[in-house]
């Protein structure tokens, strides 16, 4: 087993990190534990990098920008990667493929499937894979990983097949080369977007469908080239300089200058009644509103922006109807008990649109906290016929079934 440390410090993080993320949970199995307390995560990061943020639970470490400063490739969160290992269920002799390259997790699945296993690493952008395979090459793992430049949407691969592929940056929809070159049992590990809301899902094969076995919630770098899905901006200005951006995955309005105009309108408000308590999680709050909220999007305030002054009292999760939009907003709740969910809105027709809002975060308080199923049904696939408590989203190769069991 490789052991390389960069200096006491180095390791002693490390260490500490690796219990941090066994205590969490991330960490399950002794093979993913012993390769996280072997690689080095800092021989993987930018030389510049703080060894406290290589080494923290859930920071990622930007290693490229595009032109307009937005990272395109990154060392993801340790976290994310153990966990999204874990759901891979690695076996040492396993086959895996990993779509993103970056040099570290490469490493670690090298260490997890072992000596006689095989890891392939396949990234679109040559600067990427020419330092994934430089890095991995100095730090020994240059004769157990190979490392590909090549769009992984298409036929790169012809007949070989793998126990597991990894995929390692945020994909709208799954390419069929995917699914063809999973093994009979194999495993495929990938942050889903759905209606611009991502979850790590691990998949396996079940009648003709792939079936969710888990989910990880993280943020992830979107997938380039072919399997690129630009999402729809609309910039509402403020009169003052500042801007609202509303961003739709799907479903963007068929006519956005209805909003023109819209943020000088008196601002509404409507409150859902819904509490969570500090630090309880809410995270599927927005999955929910992404699978039965029409009009739903993501939103940005421009610094100075009003909505930019009250950061602490809203999330950037909204929803257009017409002429008018509203966004999640919360306020303390009575006797301390954390805060309660409502929408603040803009517009003629605001209050419809908090309305809509307000009426979906009180039917996720009824059902929907819970933890959702998965499925994945690829186009030509016998589909099952969906109740409406289902939530359906269409992708281009197939749909995505999520499901919330009664409570």
């Amino acid at each position: 087993m490789m052991a390389v440390d960069g200096g006491d410090q180095a390791g002693e993080l490390r260490a500490r990190l690796a219990d941090e993320l066994i205590a969490r949970g991330y960490i399950r199995s002794t093979r993913v534990e012993a390769a996280f307390r072997a690689v080095p995560r800092h021989a993987f990061v930018p030389a510049d990098t703080p060894l406290d943020v290589t080494y923290h639970v859930d920071r990622s470490v930007v290693t490229k920008r595009d032109e307009n400063g937005v990272a395109v490739s990154s060392v993801s969160a340790a976290y994310i990667q153990v966990a999204m290992i874990e759901q891979a269920e690695l076996r040492p002799g396993s086959r895996v493929l990993e779509i993103g390259s970056g040099g570290y997790n490469a490493a670690l699945l090298a260490e997890v499937v072992g000596p006689g296993g095989r890891v392939v690493s396949v990234d679109i952008d040559p600067e990427v894979t020419d330092r994934a395979a430089g890095l991995l090459e100095a730090a020994g793992y240059g004769g157990r990983v190979t490392v590909i430049t090549a769009d992984a949407q298409g036929e790169v691969f012809g007949r070989e097949s793998f126990d597991a592929i990894i995929v390692t940056a945020g994909a709208w929809d799954l390419a069929p080369a995917w699914l063809r070159g999973l093994a009979v049992g194999g495993r495929l590990v990938v942050p889903l977007r759905m209606n611009g809301v991502s979850r790590s899902i691990g998949f396996r094969w079940e009648m003709g469908r792939l079936v969710g076995t888990s989910a990880v919630v993280g943020g992830f770098v979107p997938m380039q080239g072919a399997g690129e899905h630009l999402d729809r901006e609309f910039r509402l200005p403020d009169g003052r300089g500042g801007a609202v951006t509303l961003r739709f995955d799907d479903g963007a309005p068929d006519d956005p200058a209805l909003l023109d105009g819209v943020l000088a309108s008196e601002r509404g408000e409507a409150w859902s009644g819904v509490t969570v308590g500090h630090g309880e999680s809410f995270a599927d709050l927005y999955l929910w509103f992404a699978g039965f909220l029409p009009g739903f999007c993501k939103l940005a305030a421009d610094e100075g922006t009003e909505l930019a002054q009250e950061r602490k009292s809203w999330f950037p999760f909204g929803v257009v109807r017409g002429d008018s939009f509203a966004y999640l907003s919360v306020r303390p709740a009575l006797e301390g008990r954390g805060v309660e969910f409502g929408a603040r809105a803009y517009g003629a027709h605001g209050g419809e649109a908090a309305t809509a809002m307000v009426e979906q975060i009180q039917a996720w308080d009824e059902r929907g906290r819970t933890e959702p199923g998965f499925e994945y049904w690829p186009t030509g696939s016998a589909l099952a016929r969906f109740p409406d408590d289902v939530a359906v989203l269409h992708k281009t190769h197939g749909l995505v079934a999520i499901t919330w069991p009664a409570c």
